[in-house]
């Protein structure tokens, strides 16, 4: 019999597998899956991409005979209905699992425990909320659009320590380190959509896609708010001139489960006004712009008494070269 130490170790080789597939899966959330047979062997697999194999499926056909009386570890609840695949709780049930532990429930109304009560009654052991937290963290986007009907909102920011963003002549490269800007990249193309401002587009031409090394199989898609230059590089986009709050519930019905916003100053201090921002991702260089002139990292009215100002709290931090990374979650 598995323990409860060991089935947290095996679901952290679960979430290991997960985050192989993060750039890949989406709409899909990106889920790992472990196979543990009574004698120790181990058979592991993640998400494809959309159309392919759950996690389940990939791990329990890695097993074959084997998972026959096994245990599996899996970091979502497995889904009982037929999609672009077939349901999984119907492949666990006929593998022969004996022992499910599972990391979250599925919030997608076709889901919601639904899988687990059907594991149950087939007469599986389901072992619920194994490391819970750290499943809930690596699948925060997917959870918050299936729970919201929006994607998540993730506000990047870059400046100086004393909070600016750009000199008095508008130039900012490169306020942060390569390893930062790497990071920047990698944050891209975990995202499904990036947003940014007209004025943005107009200062700085910036194309919006991940570069990184192999490039991702797919680009995350990208939004202006306003009208977009003719021959802008960050065309094909989507130009925008509505409600924010109408703009999210647009990307969530499309299955965006991630929004990256990069700015510029008034958008993110738009995004941050309205409550719309679910984490902030801030590199902070270690340089000092001097005076009151550069760019700041948000530009509107602030709140006018202590108690007003909106609080979250330090998530993680972390050294990247010269700078820190830094993620708050509100």
């Amino acid at each position: 019999m598995v323990t409860q130490p060991e089935l947290e170790d095996l679901m952290d080789v679960a979430r290991g597998q997960g985050d192989l597939v993060r750039t890949t899966t989406s709409p899909n959330p990106w889920v790992g899956a472990v196979v543990v047979t009574s004698d120790g062997q181990v058979f592991t697999g993640a998400t494809e991409p959309p159309g392919g194999r759950h996690a389940e499926i990939v791990a329990l056909e890695h097993a074959g005979e084997l998972a026959r009386g096994a245990t599996l570890v899996v970091t979502l609840e497995p889904c009982s209905h037929t999609g672009q695949t077939g349901p999984c709780v119907e492949a666990i049930v006929e593998a022969g699992i004996a022992r499910c532990a599972i990391g979250v429930v599925d919030p997608d109304v076709k889901v919601a425990g639904r899988g687990i009560a059907a594991l149950r009654q087939a007469g599986i052991e389901v072992i619920e909320r194994v490391r819970a937290v750290e499943v809930a963290e690596q699948l925060a986007p997917y959870l918050t659009q299936r729970s919201t009907g929006r994607p998540r909102v993730v506000l990047k920011l870059a400046a100086t320590l004393d909070g600016r963003t750009s000199a008095a002549d508008g130039s900012s490269q490169w306020i942060t380190s390569p390893e930062a800007r790497r990071d920047v990249h990698r944050l891209r193309a975990e995202s499904d959509a990036i947003l940014v401002g007209a004025g943005t587009v107009r200062a700085d031409d910036p194309a919006l896609t991940a570069r990184l090394e192999p490039l991702p199989a797919r680009q995350p898609r990208r939004i202006v708010l306003g009208a977009i230059p003719p021959g802008a590089a960050v065309e094909p986009a989507l130009s925008w001139e509505g409600p924010l709050s109408d703009l999210l519930d647009e990307l969530g019905r499309d299955g965006i489960l991630q929004l990256l916003v990069e700015g510029g100053a008034s958008v993110a201090h738009s995004f941050i006004d309205e409550g719309l921002v679910d984490r902030i991702v801030c590199y902070l260089a270690p340089a000092v712009m001097g005076g009151d002139d550069g760019a700041p990292m948000l530009r509107g009215p602030g709140a006018p008494t202590i108690e007003g100002i909106s609080r979250g709290r330090f998530v993680s931090v972390v050294r990247l070269g010269d700078d820190l990374r830094m993620e708050v979650q509100l």
